[in-house]
């Protein structure tokens, strides 16, 4: 819902304080490294561990959980990767927030599930703070602005023409994530009305993307990416301030038009309440290593993943901040879930 140009410029002032991860993430969290007080604890979840991922298979959150089930392997107990997808990552939170706290079943949170939704949505099945125990932040990426290829449209600026003649729709991997949020912002700065449609995950949205039944998404950059290197959709811009590493060609959509946009997307690893503080640190300590590991860091950075992992209360207090300030956020665009 678009809202008026006397308030635009206070939406995008807000947009960049909620969603900048240049602002806020690397105040509160640390490098990766392992404290020597937990490198030896003992403490490890004593039977199979489930990841939740509240998404499709395919993108960020299930790349990461998929790295972490791998390194794990050798520390004595089974690791899977559970997609729980539907309602905006709402459906495998509540999951999460509801088993048991032992360290057997966690989730990779986003800003989506454990900062956006509870503004977005009226009735929450679980409370992003305190219905978790926060381990660790894991890493944040731009979105990237993807068209299908046969879309008129090269530039930001034609993309906003076409916009204004043409009725356009977006998808997303559910209301609430930050693809739907990255819409609403363009929606907003651009004045144009282009339609939100939500999936449950990516893997639905994007077989209608390359089909034609949608026209873009503003997908993560790790799922995104490699459908435009194959050639099989076409890139306008990325959503962050500066273009990303892992596409130095793709222009921004600030500098391409629309001064002042940003939307990032976070992703990192939480377990339901009241896990012990022992099990907490060593799990903490455990997800630092695989970090750490130069392999997964190429490979993360490959994908236009940045990590930043830190301690649980960096994570907690980082949640806290982003959660107050996508209220705001929501208010101001009149987001609704579709």
């Amino acid at each position: 819902m678009p809202v008026p140009t006397s308030r635009r410029g206070h939406l995008r002032h807000l947009m960049h304080c909620a969603v900048g991860a240049g602002a806020l993430i690397p105040a509160l969290l640390t490098t990766v490294a392992v404290n020597p007080a937990f490198a030896q604890a003992p403490v490890w979840p004593t039977k199979p561990i489930r990841i939740v991922v509240t998404f499709t298979p395919g993108g960020a959150p299930d790349t990461l959980a998929r790295i972490l089930a791998e390194k794990w392997g050798s520390l004595g107990q089974t690791v899977t990767v559970d997609n729980k997808p539907g309602a905006g990552g709402n459906i495998g939170s509540e999951f999460v927030a509801k088993s048991a706290a032992d360290g057997a079943t966690l989730i990779i949170g986003t800003v989506g599930t454990h900062a956006i939704n509870a503004a977005l949505y009226d009735k929450l099945p679980y409370n992003p703070i305190r219905d978790f125990t926060p381990i660790t932040f894991l890493a944040s990426t731009p979105n990237l602005l993807v068209v299908n290829r046969t879309v008129p449209a090269n530039n930001v600026k034609e993309l906003i023409e076409l916009a204004k003649k043409t009725p356009l729709s977006f998808g997303s991997s559910g209301s609430g994530t930050s693809i739907h949020l990255s819409g609403e912002l363009f929606n907003t700065l651009a004045g144009v009305k282009m339609q939100h449609i939500p999936y449950k995950g990516r893997a639905q949205a994007i077989p209608d993307l390359l089909g034609g039944r949608i026209e873009m998404i503003f997908d993560n950059m790790p799922s995104a990416l490699p459908l435009v290197k194959s050639g099989e959709l076409k890139a306008i811009a990325v959503t962050s301030t500066t273009r990303s590493p892992a596409a130095p060609n793709i222009p921004t959509i600030a500098e391409s038009g629309l001064p002042g946009f940003e939307a990032t997307s976070w992703f990192a690893l939480l377990a339901p309440a009241n896990l012990p503080r022992d099990v907490q640190m060593r799990i903490n300590q455990e997800t630092l290593k695989v970090l750490a590991m130069p392999d997964v860091r190429e490979k993360l950075a490959g994908l236009g993943l940045e990590v930043a992992a830190g301690t649980p209360e960096a994570l907690s207090a980082l949640m806290v901040a982003e959660g107050a300030k996508w209220a705001k956020v929501v208010k101001e665009s009149g987001a609704k879930p579709d």
